[in-house]
């Protein structure tokens, strides 16, 4: 049979230099070139690229975005107090509210000065039905209610689905909600949510009322020897006078937007 020697001391000229090397210092390249192993340079990846498909157009599992809407914050723990006058002051440590939003109370416990859970949380029921439309809205009673401000209309479609309807009004006379702007939102820390959709309503429906506030700020120095402002809380305009001066309201009572419901 053939066999082939061991080349302990032949030569090979290379395919790259020409040069003599030992034969048996010589390698094969990816090309099929014999090169001394000094010259050896692999196959470079961008000469064979992987296979690829085109890009991805979606995500998997994706949420889009969205404006989340402001939720009911607790008060301080004696969150009300009254002077004997419309004016309610309410406290709620470093909140920042702007002043113009509009606060519904939530859970209050307690009468505070003569002023009623009733009047705080100004909650009654509408007394007729209303189509999307109507721009006069009858309560039940609207006598603790603002001569402004904005409402909103509690409602359960027919397939469970919350459309709540926040409603901004102008002016009021007996009962009458008058001047009603239907389908919109109200201020809440300086920037209004999205829209609420104007719909129909059945007499009975409930109905929660709110108070347009003035924050109360105060300022300090800071280390840094600069003003720093900040308001610890803020006042609204009740309709009916307190009886006197009093702090009150119970425990765990929260201050939030009119409508916390999409």
């Amino acid at each position: 049979m053939t066999s082939f020697s061991s080349g302990k001391y032949a030569l090979m000229i290379s395919d790259r230099s020409g040069q003599a090397f030992p034969w048996k210092e010589m390698v094969r390249e990816w090309n099929g070139a014999w090169v001394h192993f000094s010259e050896y340079e692999p196959k470079q990846p961008q000469l064979q690229p992987r296979p690829t498909s085109a890009d991805p157009q979606a995500l998997s599992h994706a949420r889009p975005s969205r404006t989340a809407l402001p939720t009911p914050a607790p008060l301080d723990t004696i969150p009300f107090a009254t002077n004997g006058t419309t004016t309610l002051t309410v406290n709620e440590d470093r909140h920042q509210r702007k002043t113009g939003d509009a606060v519904r109370f939530y859970q209050v416990k307690e009468a505070v000065g003569g002023v009623s859970v009733a009047a705080l949380e100004l909650n009654t029921t509408l007394n007729g039905d209303i189509t999307s439309t109507d721009t006069t809205i009858t309560l039940t009673d609207a006598s603790e209610f603002p001569t402004n401000g904005y409402i909103v209309i509690e409602k359960v479609n027919s397939e469970g689905v919350i459309v709540n309807e926040t409603i901004k009004y102008t002016g009021k006379s007996s009962n009458d909600l008058t001047g009603c702007t239907r389908g919109t939102a109200a201020p809440s820390y300086g920037k209004t949510p999205v829209s609420t959709e104007a719909g129909s309503h059945s007499s009975g429906a409930k109905v929660y009322g709110s108070y347009i506030i003035t924050i109360v700020e105060t300022s300090f120095t800071n280390d840094a020897n600069s003003v720093e402002t900040y308001s610890n809380s803020f006042t609204c305009t009740l309709v009916n006078a307190a009886t006197g001066t009093a702090t009150g309201g119970g425990f765990f009572v929260f201050g939030g937007p009119v409508n916390d419901r999409p």
